[in-house]
């Protein structure tokens, strides 16, 4: 076998797992370590590969990191009373906003991974088998002896709005700087790299730490006000920040009554150091940072069914238009996508829209099945 042969089978075992070790790359194609080392560098030489973690140039992923959740929903039938048994429909499925960006992005074709934290249980193992039939990555993800999974129990009114919810996530506490920087490389190597605030908040701060030093964009989804404390008050190394209306009241420290407030607060914030923000506002639609200026985009009408993982769609579109060539300095088309796939996905009862593919969003009036 020839030099040249050698490397160029060295090169698809690393496309088919780029990682993979130099070990079990020696012991695979039956060279040795050093041997491996030297093919490897010379790939790196010729921009073949680009460092750290074997990176391919055209398969770099989106890294999520944060919440994988086994969700409830009850939803009453009637109108919801207070203090006393409610009639209720009852589902279950695979959640965590992480999870649900991770998922969306997965079926529109995008190369993603997963980095949360799951219990010795069987709710954490199907979590994980199911994230990984659908292409996500998650060999990265924390497994936790005694502890359990995370779940998410929401009650919905019969017109599928949040009454309340419920949310054990403890575990998720446990992902500490350490965790983030043992896998330096495999986060240096993102695309993106799009984080929610489950994560404790010095996980946070690494991460931004992280994304200033290697230069890779960082978003981060905002998940409820009281979690908005776990924003470091630097936020310099954020390439985009998503949050809602409140949670934006949560981080300047008063309420936000009107548009004008919102705005204020928006550029208080950007002045923290985030490069971008993104305000949803429901049916009002979204605000977004537009070079010097606050763009207001209004979301399309739709007749509600669940509303649960409609602002993850959101989200999840907008990192899919940052990582194409199309979009990745245009936020209004970003949040144009988004606002398409959240109402598409408020009309189905499912967390992530079954009927999305690599072509839902492709276009300015995006195919989506509604099957």
């Amino acid at each position: 076998m020839t030099e040249s042969s050698k490397k160029q089978q060295l090169y698809e075992a690393i496309r088919a797992n780029p990682f993979i070790s130099q070990q079990e790359l020696a012991n695979q194609l039956g060279l040795s370590r050093s041997a491996v080392a030297g093919y490897i560098a010379g790939l790196i030489r010729e921009r073949r590969l680009l460092g750290r973690a074997y990176v391919l140039p055209d398969h770099r992923p989106v890294v999520c990191v944060g919440a994988a959740n086994l969700d409830r929903k009850l939803r009453s039938l009637d109108a919801i009373a207070l203090r006393t048994s409610n009639p209720a429909s009852q589902s279950e499925s695979f959640g965590g906003v992480a999870r649900n960006i991770a998922e969306n992005l997965a079926r529109l074709g995008t190369t993603v991974a997963l980095l949360t934290a799951i219990g010795a249980d069987s709710s954490g193992a199907a979590l994980l088998d199911h994230a990984a039939s659908l292409g996500i990555d998650v060999r990265g993800a924390l497994r936790l002896d005694g502890c359990c999974s995370g779940t998410y129990t929401a009650v919905l009114d019969r017109d599928g709005e949040m009454v309340v919810a419920l949310a054990d996530m403890a575990l998720y506490d446990r992902m500490e700087p350490a965790y983030i920087d043992a896998r330096q490389a495999q986060l240096a190597g993102a695309a993106l790299v799009v984080a929610d605030l489950n994560l404790p908040p010095d996980t946070v701060d690494a991460l931004a730490r992280q994304a200033r030093r290697n230069a890779t964009p960082l978003v981060l989804v905002a998940v409820s006000e009281p979690k908005m404390a776990r924003l470091p008050a630097d936020l310099s190394g954020v390439r985009l920040l998503i949050l809602n209306a409140g949670e934006l009241a949560a981080r300047v420290g008063r309420p936000l009554a009107d548009d004008d407030a919102l705005a204020h607060a928006i550029r208080e914030v950007r002045a923290q150091g985030a490069q971008d923000l993104i305000v949803t506002r429901g049916a009002r639609g979204v605000l977004v940072t537009a070079g010097d200026g606050i763009a207001d985009l209004p979301a399309p009408p739709v007749d509600v069914v669940d509303v649960t993982g409609a602002g993850d769609a959101f989200a999840a579109a907008v990192c899919w238009s940052l990582v194409q060539d199309d979009g990745a300095d245009d936020l209004v088309l970003a949040c144009r996508r988004g606002l398409h796939l959240s109402a598409l996905t408020l009309g189905v009862p499912e967390t992530v829209h079954p009927g999305m593919g690599p072509d839902s969003l492709a276009t300015e009036h995006p195919p989506l099945s509604q099957d």
